[in-house]
């Protein structure tokens, strides 16, 4: 029946001279995320894509992975026809047939993007609906509030019919504002941020802590799953592993207990902007959330991103507790990040840390540290793990 999936464009329109870029790179992400599904074809025609399926193609599996694509605002399955208004009148009867059969009302909404049709968009509803209401006795229209709303579009190569649409995933393409590191744990709050800076099209590399044996391979293994769950809307990601067992003991050995975790902080800051620089990345994110902890107060984080002079996004840090937890579980991630099993963040924590802290004093309790020399030995540690879309990490 010639199915075709339609996607509307979110942002990227309001664009200007630089607009085909942001189109190319949205594509190209549609293409690599429909790669597992089937064969397509994909054009890009008057901000909207268009999603052309083979005869082997899985449209179903199409339009699921599709609805997880940065950059798409709106998405329609579709069926198209020649530009003649009989054409679309019998495409209508056909693919929407059931729809009809089911609906008391209706009305039908027109869109004429090619001007050389020659009826306009109320000609051809009235038309169209008339000719539906005859097929379709049981059917009444209704302008204001039908229960079905038939949609009609004509366009440059075809006319098109559909139902409503569904809501994409908006945002903008991954990889069209640049690239960022990653603090990835295994809790709640780390996923959700990052997928919402990825929403904002930043391609990103994931960073973790690891401390064997205080954590155990269960943790990473825990990781390495919410990373997979987050390629569907990230895309391929390379989750930089970073060994933290001996920067943590070195700070238990010679720093105050009550610095101990924005000693560890800082660290982490200090490895991720090394890790970021060796990979052309331009901010650090972090899963933050002011006042949640006692790590997370103004003071504390100021201490902690002094150590850096790149940009540290947080997207939670406004959010409260339950709106995280809300997103995580629509994005998929809630049930993995609440198994049992704990990062590097819970290993020796302070009976009574330092909430508010002044960066000299911090910077006086790690004065005994070798810094660089824990930090370089920590980065050639690294184990870097790839995980693509569709593939299960076991």
């Amino acid at each position: 029946m010639n199915d075709i999936i339609l996607l509307k464009l979110g942002e990227i329109v309001l664009k200007g001279l630089n607009r085909k870029s942001f189109e190319q790179k949205l594509l190209n992400n549609i293409r690599k995320r429909l790669d597992h599904v089937g064969e397509f074809r994909t054009y890009c025609i008057q901000s909207t894509i268009y999603v052309e399926g083979s005869d082997r193609a899985d449209m179903d599996a199409a339009f699921e992975a599709l609805r997880k694509v940065f950059g798409i605002i709106k998405m329609e399955r579709a069926s198209a026809c020649e530009k003649d208004k009989n054409a679309i009148v019998d495409r209508a009867k056909e693919y929407l047939k059931e729809d009809l059969l089911k609906a008391k009302s209706f009305k039908v909404e027109s869109k004429r993007s090619d001007k050389s049709f020659p009826m306009t968009s109320i000609e051809l509803s009235q038309y169209v609906g008339g000719e539906l209401a005859e097929a379709f006795p049981h059917l009444r229209v209704d302008v204001h509030d039908p229960e079905l709303t038939v949609y009609v579009e004509v366009r440059d190569l075809a006319a098109y019919v559909h139902g409503p649409a569904v809501s994409g995933a908006g945002g903008m393409p991954v990889g069209s504002n640049g690239v960022a590191v990653t603090m990835l744990s295994g809790g709640i709050d780390s996923p959700v941020s990052t997928y919402m800076i990825a929403r904002r099209g930043v391609r990103l590399i994931p960073v973790h802590y690891f401390s064997f044996p205080y954590t155990s391979e269960l943790a990473k293994e825990k990781v390495l799953k919410l990373a997979s769950l987050l390629t569907e809307y990230c895309g391929r990601m390379t989750v930089e592993i970073v060994p933290f067992t001996h920067i943590q003991e070195e700070i238990r050995s010679n720093c105050p207990e009550e610095y101990f975790t924005l000693i560890m902080r800082r660290f982490m800051m200090r490895i991720a902007e090394r890790i970021a620089r060796d990979n052309g990345a331009k901010a650090i994110v972090t899963g933050e959330n002011l006042g949640q902890v006692a790590s997370q107060t103004m003071e504390a984080m100021a201490s902690t991103q002094a150590v850096t002079d790149l940009p540290v996004l947080q997207p939670l840090i406004g959010m409260d507790k339950q709106d995280i937890i809300e997103m995580a579980r629509e994005i998929g991630t809630f049930e993995t990040s609440i198994l049992p099993y704990e990062d590097c963040c819970t290993v020796f924590t302070p009976k009574h840390p330092r909430t508010k802290p002044k960066v000299k004093d911090v910077e006086a309790a790690e004065k005994g540290l070798d810094i660089e020399g824990l930090v370089e030995e920590a980065v050639k540690g690294i184990e870097r793990v790839t995980v693509n879309i569709g593939e299960e990490v076991v």
